[in-house]
């Protein structure tokens, strides 16, 4: 049986397969990944913002990570819910996705 722990570290690594069109850089190493909660039955939420508030690509970005996620074992319903606070920030990128977009 898939364990929460180990359900987490899939969506995760499922995650950085999600790539935002406009940076070519993907979501979790971007830092647009907010939380991703697990309950008891494999159900899984995440939460994730955009680069810019009313950037158009939410829908698809939302069907990107239900992809991604969709041959996970022992996970159960994946939902997604943008949120807009805290905003985005270029702080929130992780080191490889700093160096690849030039911040030092």
């Amino acid at each position: 049986m898939a364990t929460t722990e180990n359900i987490r570290a899939e969506v995760e690594e499922a995650l950085k397969t999600v790539n935002d069109p406009e940076l070519g850089i993907d979501i979790y190493n971007l830092g647009l990944v907010y939380d991703v909660d697990i309950n008891d039955s494999g159900d899984v939420k995440i939460e994730f913002t955009l680069t810019t508030m009313g950037c158009p690509i939410a829908p698809m970005i939302d069907e990107e990570i239900k992809q991604a996620t969709a041959g996970i074992e022992g996970i159960g319903d994946v939902s997604t819910e943008v949120v807009m606070y805290p905003p985005w920030s270029p702080e929130k990128m992780s080191p490889l996705a700093r160096s690849a977009l030039g911040f030092v």
